[in-house]
């Protein structure tokens, strides 16, 4: 079995990469694209430069934005992951019709692509790779452990959290970058990990959620959140805050008492070991494959050639490659008029977006 990723080996983001291996664990052939391939490549010259046909072609969500020429033309299934699925919602909808399988990550959207269509959505959470963490157990010499970007303005909340935190606990170097692995010996090292989400949507039951609770940290988590969702509960699997407030006398509280947060820290590492691993994704995944009749679910498929085209015109603009959106509007402005101008509107905006984006950056570094 080959499963045909449509990115580059190097592109390749932690999640993306676990799930590969996932598959190869159960005898699937993971194939990636050459480094020169360009982004609007045709499939066929994709195909024909691999050995065995693929029984599945993947997107996997990167900063590539790779999006073949003729996918909805070829008889072999095809998937998509959105796994920032709350971000552009309106637009992955969009984007998905061009595959037989949407992957979506958070609770509740894969209504949204079913109600806008498609038959064929699936949904997925996010995991966190056993290999990192189901591990003997060792000293956990932190109080509270993080890691995560800090930086960007929909990090406010959490900077303004570690940096509370870390006048009255002890706390790893929670500024500084990490790998993959060093951030799993980061929680594994420590005793709690306190889940602070982006501010536009705190409710994201993020990646560290469960790579947190896989190291047998005690997660403490703000509610609502989409954990609860997924079958997570509050006090059993999590402790939750609901103010931020909270969170102090919530950490000293269980740092306090060993065993009442053992309790919950294990009952939540015991459930993502068993039903959130990036080994329950790749059977997920080749469930998809057992499809009895092989049915292709793209809509895409029944469309015209120019609604195909406006479609990917909007991939590559809203991914800043305005090179690969003009060629797909200079071949509907051949035949279309009105979807040349809807075209037209969708590069436009995102060449304005990419000059507010070079402005904002000229000021940044003191101009």
């Amino acid at each position: 079995m080959n499963i045909l990723f449509l990115c580059r080996r190097k592109d390749l983001g932690f999640g993306q990469a676990s799930l590969a291996r996932a598959l190869e664990k159960r005898g699937a052939c993971v194939t990636c694209v050459e480094d020169d391939t360009e982004p609007d490549e045709d499939i066929t010259k994709l195909l024909a430069r691999i050995r065995e046909r693929p029984s599945m072609i993947l997107q996997p969500e990167l900063e590539f934005p790779l999006l073949p020429r003729g996918l909805t033309d070829i008889d072999i299934p095809t998937v998509c992951l959105q796994i920032d699925t709350y971000a552009y919602t309106e637009r992955r909808i969009r984007w998905s019709m061009l595959f037989d399988h949407p992957i979506v990550y958070h609770p509740g959207y894969q209504a949204l692509f079913e109600q806008a269509g498609h038959p064929g959505v699936t949904t997925f959470f996010h995991a966190a790779c056993r290999e990192l963490f189901d591990k003997p157990p060792v000293d956990r010499i932190f109080d509270v452990g993080s890691v995560g970007r800090t930086h960007n303005s929909v990090q406010s909340t959490r900077r303004r959290v570690m940096t509370a935190l870390e006048g009255r606990f002890r706390l790893n170097e929670w500024k500084k970058w990490y790998s993959y692995e060093e951030m799993a010996e980061v929680y594994r090292h420590s005793k709690i990990v306190v889940n602070i989400a982006r501010d536009d949507f705190p409710q994201d039951a993020n990646m560290r959620a469960f790579e947190a609770m896989a190291a047998g940290c005690l997660l403490i988590s703000r509610v609502p959140t989409e954990l609860t969702a997924i079958g997570f509960e509050e006090d059993v699997h999590f402790v939750a805050y609901r103010g931020e407030d909270e969170i102090m006398n919530l950490a000293e509280s269980y740092l306090l008492d060993d065993a009442k947060r053992a309790r919950v820290a294990d009952a939540g590492r015991l459930k993502v070991l068993m039903q959130h691993t990036y080994d329950c994704r790749a059977e997920q995944l080749l469930r998809i494959l057992e499809e009895p009749d092989g049915r292709l679910f793209a809509p895409a498929r029944g469309w015209s050639e120019d609604q195909v085209r406006l479609v990917r015109l909007d991939y590559f603009a809203a991914n800043s490659r305005l090179d690969c959106a003009s060629r797909e509007l200079r071949q509907i402005a051949r035949r279309d008029v009105r979807s040349a101008a809807a075209g037209s509107a969708l590069v436009g905006r995102a060449l304005a977006n990419r000059v507010r984006s070079r402005v904002r950056s000229w000021f940044r570094r003191g101009h």
